[in-house]
């Protein structure tokens, strides 16, 4: 699939010396919806900025549909929209003033009914004469979304955009990201709720102290770092794990009643079906057997414990 953004040798080092960013190379795809997980201090938000303009690089080139961030900005830039994460916008301003007026500063001509058709789909439409100022932060969130859409972006960068957003207008927001994806906007997404990039996201990057770790379609990365957990239910509780089941590492739980057993889904075999003949064998009997798979968050949390 084509890239809409090339990131090729990006280093990020500011005059304190603190080196934010580490010759970064990134392919996003064109409408894609791409999440960017990292820890805090992790440069998600420098990357982010570098390529939106808004900070210079070290060294390096990003290309934005073709064009150079630094020498052709005008162009690159008005490909982009940007939802930061801070609430900065003018407080005294209504909701339809200010969105429109962000659509002017990328010297789009006035369009109401693009206007109208955004506050609609992000449920601002009856807050449209209110001053920001007597919004909640999450109308807030919303309104920034409305402005970085209001030029009719190509690409769209969220960074941490359901903060401090409650569970309903988080269902709303993200309905309208999946219908801008299907309308061919490519979605770059930041976020600090895990769950969500796993419910959303079609590929993932793992940034962590400068450094891209990992880059992988979500479905990939969990068949390949996923771990599965066979949970036995026990007939009659055990005060531990047999020495004869050592070698299957069972966890046992603190009531005793459930044996874990943890298995790799890329290995050709389980172990389960040894695992259970000798439990059998053991005169262990059992009443049921469920299992659960890794979450994205489980993977995330090991990558970036490893990379340390």
């Amino acid at each position: 699939m084509q890239s809409i953004i090339s990131v090729a040798n990006l280093s990020k080092t500011y005059a304190s010396g603190f080196q934010a960013l580490k010759r970064i190379d990134l392919e996003i795809r064109r409408g894609e919806i791409f999440a960017l997980l990292g820890p805090n201090g992790a440069g998600k938000t420098t990357l982010i900025g570098i390529i939106c303009g808004i900070v210079t690089p070290s060294e390096g080139r990003v290309l934005v549909d073709g064009h150079d961030i630094v020498t052709d900005y005008r162009a690159a830039r008005s490909m982009i929209g940007l939802v930061p994460q801070e609430l900065t916008t003018d407080a005294f301003e209504t909701v339809w003033a200010t969105v429109t007026f962000s659509r002017g500063l990328f010297g789009k001509p006035a369009d109401p009914t693009h206007i109208t058709k955004i506050l609609k789909e992000l449920s601002l439409w009856d807050k449209k004469d209110s001053k920001i100022m007597t919004l909640s932060g999450g109308m807030k969130r919303r309104v920034l979304i409305a402005k970085a859409l209001s030029h009719q972006p190509q690409i769209l960068f969220l960074d941490e955009p359901t903060a401090g957003v409650d569970v309903e207008l988080r269902k709303d927001m993200w309905q309208v990201v999946r219908s801008l994806r299907d309308s061919g906007v490519t979605i770059i997404l930041t976020t600090h709720y895990i769950a969500e990039a796993e419910d959303m996201a079609d590929r993932i990057g793992v940034i962590n102290n400068g450094d891209i770790i990992l880059v992988e379609d979500k479905v990939e990365l969990m068949r390949k770092l996923g771990t599965k957990q066979l949970t036995i239910e026990l007939q009659k509780q055990l005060d531990a794990v047999p020495d004869a089941l050592a070698a299957h590492r069972l966890t046992l739980s603190a009531d005793g009643g459930n044996l874990v057993y943890t298995y790799d889904t890329q290995s050709e075999r389980t172990g389960i079906t040894a695992l259970l003949a000798e439990l059998n064998h053991a005169g262990i009997r059992f009443r049921d057997l469920h299992t659960t798979q890794s979450s994205l968050e489980d993977i995330f949390v090991d990558l970036v414990r490893q990379d340390r």
